[in-house]
Parts: C-alpha cells; sequence; structure tokens
C-alpha cells in the first residue's frame, strides 16, 4: 500500500471514529494531534480509536477530542479535509455564546501564557534547527572538539545560519502572532522586519536621535526579541480590523494594509517596543541595584537574577545586565554578579527540561524533551526548552526559576567569582570560574550541578504534563 493511501485510509477509519463527518463541527491540527470539535461528545469511543492503528492516543481536553498522530499528522489531515470536505482556514472560537468569565488576576496571567504559547509554540521545529546548527559551532569549534576553525568558512555559515533562526524572531513571532490574533500574515511580517531593519538598528548602535512623524522616539534593538512583537501584533489586529470594517470595499485592499502600518509605525517604534522592554528593564534595574548593598542583597540579588534571567531574554532586558557585567570586567576583570546568576539560569534549564523528559509520557513529546536536553546542555540554546517546555507547559516555569534561584544562591554564598566572559549558555559556562583559586572553580561546577538538579526535580514533581485547559484551547487556535 502507498503511503498516500495508507493517510487516506488511517483518516477514514478516524473519521468514523469521531462519530462521522456530520458530527465534526471543526477540525485542525497542531505538530502531532488531529483536534477536532465534535457536535456530540458521545459518539466518539475512545478506546475504539486508539485501537487504530497509527494512531497514538486519544485525549479529551479544552472542549476538544484530540488524536494523537505523530510527525504525519499533516498528512493525515490532508486526507481527512478531503474525505470530510472540510474547511482548511484558520481555527476560530468555537466559545462564542459562552459567558464571559470574571476577569481576576489569575485569569489575566494565564491569558498572557496562553497568548505566549500560541505565539511561541509553532516555532518550536524552526528553534530546534536553529539550535542544532548552533550546538554543531559549539562542539566543532575552537571551544570543544576544534574541528572547525574559527576562520573557516563551514564554521562561518553554521553560524549564521543558527544565528538567522534567532536574529529575526520578531519576523517569525509576527507570523504565528497573526494566526493567533488573526491578523493578515505578510502585513504582521512586514511591520517585524520594520522593527529589525539595518538602519534602524545602525541609530540604536550610533545612538542617534530619530522621531517618527516628528514624534521622539526611544528606538531599540528588537531583533531577536519576543514581547515587543507579539504586543504591536496584538494591537495591529484592532487597527487593521477597524479599517477593513469602515472602509469601502472599492478601498479596502490599497489603503487598509497601507493605513494599519501608517498606524502601527509610531505605535510599535514610541510606545508597544519600548513597553515591551519597559518591565523587564526595570526588573534588571532592581536586581542590579539589590546587588549593590553588598551581603545578604548580593546573595538575593544573584539568586533573582538565576529565576528570572530567562524572562529577560525573552524582553531582550539582558541587555541591560550584560552591559553592566562589561563595565564591571573592564574595571576589575571579574564579576561576581551577573554571570554567576545567569550560569545558574542556564544549567537551570538543562535540569528543567530534563525533569520534563522524565515525566512526559507522550513519546514524541518525550523525545522532543531529550533534544532540549541536548541542546541546551551540549549545544547552549535555551530557547528550545524554554518555549518547547516551559511556556508550552506552564508548571515547568517553577522549576527553571527554583533551579536558577538554588544555584545562583549556592554561589553567591561561596563568593564564587568569574574571571572570564565565555560567550555560552551550554556547561561550557562554568569555566568562566576558573583562573581563581580552586575551590571557586569546584563551588562553580557545584552551583551548575544543584540548578540542573533543583531544576529537574522540582519540574518533574510539579508534573510538566499538567497543562491547564486553557492553554490546550490556544494552542488549538494557533496551529
Amino acid at each position: 500500500m502507498s503511503q498516500e493511501n495508507k493517510y487516506n485510509e488511517l483518516a477514514s477509519k478516524i473519521l468514523a471514529g469521531v462519530g462521522g463527518k456530520d458530527n465534526v463541527s471543526y477540525v485542525t491540527h497542531c505538530m502531532t494531534r488531529l483536534r477536532f470539535n465534535v457536535k456530540d461528545d458521545s459518539l466518539p469511543k475512545d478506546d475504539e480509536l486508539k485501537a487504530i492503528p497509527g494512531v497514538l492516543g486519544v485525549v479529551r481536553s479544552g472542549g476538544q477530542l484530540q488524536v494523537i498522530i505523530g510527525q504525519t499528522v499533516d498528512q493525515v489531515y490532508n486526507n481527512l479535509v478531503k474525505i470530510g470536505n472540510f474547511q482548511t482556514s484558520n481555527p476560530l472560537s468555537e466559545n462564542l455564546d459562552k459567558p464571559k468569565e470574571k476577569l481576576t488576576l489569575k485569569k489575566i496571567g494565564s491569558n498572557i501564557m496562553d497568548a505566549l504559547a500560541g505565539c511561541l509554540t509553532p516555532l518550536i521545529p524552526l528553534l530546534v534547527a536553529a539550535s542544532m546548527f548552533k550546538m554543531l559551532v559549539a562542539v566543532l569549534g575552537p571551544g570543544m572538539l576544534n574541528v572547525l576553525a574559527a576562520e573557516s568558512d563551514l564554521y562561518a555559515l553554521f553560524t549564521f545560519v543558527g544565528d538567522a533562526g534567532f536574529y529575526f524572531f520578531p519576523i517569525f513571532i509576527a507570523y504565528t502572532a497573526s494566526v493567533k490574533f488573526k491578523v493578515t500574515s505578510v502585513i504582521a511580517m512586514f511591520l517585524g522586519g520594520i522593527m529589525i531593519h539595518p538602519t534602524l538598528i545602525q541609530f540604536v548602535t550610533e545612538g542617534r536621535p530619530f522621531t517618527v512623524y516628528g514624534i521622539p522616539a526611544q528606538i531599540q534593538n528588537y531583533s531577536s526579541t519576543v514581547i515587543p512583537i507579539i504586543l504591536s501584533v496584538w494591537i495591529m489586529s484592532y487597527v487593521e480590523r477597524f479599517f477593513k470594517k469602515y472602509l469601502p470595499s472599492s478601498l479596502k485592499t490599497i489603503f487598509a494594509p497601507t493605513l494599519t502600518i501608517a498606524v502601527m509605525i509610531p505605535l510599535a517604534l514610541i510606545v508597544l517596543g519600548p513597553l515591551g522592554n519597559f518591565v523587564g528593564n526595570y526588573i534588571s534595574q532592581g536586581i542590579l541595584a539589590f546587588g549593590n548593598l553588598g551581603g545578604i542583597g548580593q546573595i538575593l540579588a544573584i539568586g533573582l537574577i538565576g529565576a528570572l534571567w530567562q524572562f529577560l531574554v525573552m524582553t531582550g532586558m539582558h541587555i541591560v545586565m550584560i552591559t553592566t557585567m562589561i563595565m564591571v570586567f573592564t574595571t576589575t576583570g571579574s564579576d561576581s554578579l551577573v554571570i554567576v546568576g545567569a550560569a545558574a539560569s542556564s544549567m537551570a534549564v538543562t535540569g528543567m527540561c530534563l525533569g520534563a523528559a522524565l515525566s512526559i509520557k507522550n513519546k514524541e513529546d518525550k523525545s522532543l524533551a531529550w533534544s532540549y536536553v541536548i541542546a541546551a546542555f551540549i549545544g547552549g540554546v535555551t530557547e528550545p526548552g524554554v518555549y518547547g517546555i516551559a511556556v508550552k507547559y506552564k508548571r515547568p516555569f517553577i522549576g527553571l526559576m527554583a533551579g536558577g534561584f538554588a544555584g545562583g544562591v549556592y554561589a553567591a554564598m561561596t563568593g564564587v567569582t568569574a574571571y572570564a566572559m565565555v560567550p555560552v549558555a551550554n556547561f561550557l559556562i562554568l569555566t568562566s570560574y576558573a583562573g581563581g583559586s580552586t575551590s571557586n572553580l569546584i563551588n562553580g561546577i557545584i552551583s551548575g550541578a544543584i540548578a540542573v538538579v533543583v531544576s529537574a526535580v522540582v519540574t518533574y514533581l510539579a508534573g510538566a504534563e499538567k497543562k491547564v485547559g486553557v492553554l490546550n484551547e490556544s494552542l488549538s487556535t494557533s496551529r
């Protein structure tokens, strides 16, 4: 039997198992699952669906019936759409008549995490691919095996291929955010491109004053950032909707996208972009202020850096601390604050992925988690773990923060100092502690081990797969 016939047969059996096409109000898919909105929940028989060869499992969550297929889900979905004559448009909310829930701080926090998950989870394949190239550079380059010389073309190729996945992050996120917030994708990507245009970045580097429509703008470098473009695309959804609603039909094609971008330029560059970095900036400055207190203040500061470093990376405001670190290094030749906390956080990502890999039951998700362990520990790329584990499941954030805090506090209490700036986030960052006493290096390594172990244990005990129903629903509308 050909592969196409195999997928067609599987799709037919699944469709029959969910009660036939007349029982399906909507169907979409994510990276590994078919996601059905069914009219009568009693018709699908989970045990019968699980017994179909090619079906890895069945989950009911977030008001959906989810049939786990694996990496071939897109082929099965395409055949399913043909058989059932279903629409393939972007998923729409099926809860339009649902009473509005009371807005609480917990609900607001959940909505924010759901939006992040909806925008970031679809980017996991890109993050994995980019991280593998960065891992090759780290492993084969002068820092480890020295197979590739830093001057070689292959080293340069792997470097810029890996970097491209992260440098152009605002454009990639603009696309996934456009799907999440129902914006014209190419217009959202256009806005993402504007925010990382080389001319704008040059102005930032030169410190040149810049105005937008005559209004002074506090321009910043948004490459590799997450929050600014998500905020911008979210607001853009309302702006575009306004113009599409009120412009005459004959003018919409030309003026709706043009006016949307015209309005969003000042909003993104003057308000939303800086706002996306505002919280991270003040968190950074607050932590550094603790560090200046010495004693318990410095211990707490390093612990907080370890706990919150990945959040600062997401906003791009870790640059504030890196700048401080460079100034300290220039003056004293060492650093006992920023690098110490950042190293603990990097090791905590490895531990979080390890704990998730041990606790996750789904085979494919478990396999991905193990790949994130390798990417973080050897490749020094933490984004796949942060976005693919912490943001996706929420609970692993607890383990990530606990491990980073514990590792940072131990390093602070034992007076660990970094004597080198090692520009990687893998285990080699612990070599930053070489150059001082032997006990300094040993305690530095112990702090990294504590971060890994605490993060892994807390993540395992918290249970990575205990996802909130709202998150599942959010992911279904973003893939």
